[in-house]
């Protein structure tokens, strides 16, 4: 999922006040799987999705194109522990559309490296030109950027500054007039684009075992969460976390369906994540906050864009929720084992 579209916030965040962060362990590489074999004798994996099947923010991340892939993400551990062959087509901020199905614009490729280069990141490729006839598994996780879960945030974390006496101002917009009917429109749009998404998968590789990634837990609890601390949610309201975690729930219920209608199996990465959301710390932290100090393998670091500068706290880079190392090593066990049952 993306972590922009945050235009009015940097400058009410320069207002806020400053907060306390903690410092995110790095943590250890999964244990390599299968020995490696010849490419032509491996099954023919390949990995579809966003940000969240990217694993951007875990060092060690690719630099080339701006997807910011890790290492460590779970198309490369799934790789590793069951002997196939990786394509890994993901993308940080992709969408069901303007990522997997068409291409991705330059304009919407937004790293790590957070700073393009001269001259800026190049359009990529529509996703599913990585499958053929040959492809023998498909992972896809993708959604959340379609919905607008990245600006969705945004707006919580603007209305949690400038509605200060409400308890739950993000909640009422998003029920009630123009917010919740742009919400429907969203999740109507993003139900048709995933059904004709998964056609076209089955289509391209009608051989292959396909597998919906959903989304893990963010907010499902909102205990341990302060308001100004931005390697949780920064300035988020407690009151709006319940109607975030909601949210979430009801896109990969929309997902779950998908992948039922489309005769894929669904990798619920949420329920073994309920006790490791953003709220928590130390190594019960699966996701990383708003700001927050960077996990993996390495000393990777991220040069922080002129919006990351603006943010209050004192994490490494702008890691705008997403799963951390530990996150990363979960969503890797769930789609492991899945893949592992559809194979009998």
């Amino acid at each position: 999922m993306s972590r922009h579209g945050m235009p009015a916030l940097s400058r009410l965040l320069v207002a806020a006040a400053a907060s306390l962060a903690v410092v995110a362990s790095a943590f250890a590489p999964a244990a390599s799987g299968a020995p490696a074999r010849a490419a032509a004798d491996r099954p023919e994996y390949v990995a579809l999705g966003d940000s969240y099947s990217a694993g951007v923010f875990v060092r060690p991340w690719e630099e080339g194109d701006g997807c910011g892939r890790s290492a460590r993400n779970y198309p490369h551990q799934v790789a590793r522990q069951l002997g196939f062959h990786l394509t890994d087509a993901t993308c940080g901020a992709a969408e069901v559309v303007d990522g997997v199905l068409g291409p991705q614009p330059a304009a919407k490729i937004y790293g790590p490296p957070s700073v393009p280069p001269p001259g800026g990141w190049s359009d990529l490729p529509p996703q599913v030109e990585a499958l053929s006839p040959g492809t023998d598994y498909v992972t896809v996780g993708i959604g959340g950027n379609s919905l607008g879960f990245g600006s969705i945030v945004s707006t919580c974390l603007e209305l949690g500054i400038t509605k200060p006496l409400q308890t739950k101002p993000c909640t009422d917009h998003y029920t009630g007039g123009a917010g919740a009917s742009w919400l429907e429109e969203r999740f109507a749009q993003l139900d048709a684009d995933f059904d004709r998404m998964m056609t076209v998968i089955h289509r391209r590789a009608p051989q292959a075992r396909i597998a919906v990634v959903g989304y893990p837990a963010i907010v499902p609890d909102g205990t341990g969460c302060s308001f100004l601390h931005w390697n949780q949610l920064g300035s988020v309201k407690k009151g709006d976390m319940p109607w975030l975690d909601g949210l979430e729930k009801r896109l990969n219920g929309l997902l779950h369906r998908h992948a039922e209608e489309h005769a894929a199996l669904y990798v619920d990465t949420y329920g073994p994540s309920v006790n490791h959301g953003v709220c928590k710390s130390g190594d019960a932290k699966w996701m990383y906050g708003v700001r927050d100090n960077l996990t993996g393998d390495g000393d990777q670091t991220d040069t922080p864009s002129e919006l990351c500068k603006t943010i209050p706290g004192s994490g490494e880079a702008c890691t705008f929720v997403h799963p951390n190392a530990r996150g990363l090593d979960n969503q890797a066990h769930q789609v492991t084992r899945a893949l592992m049952t559809s194979m009998g």
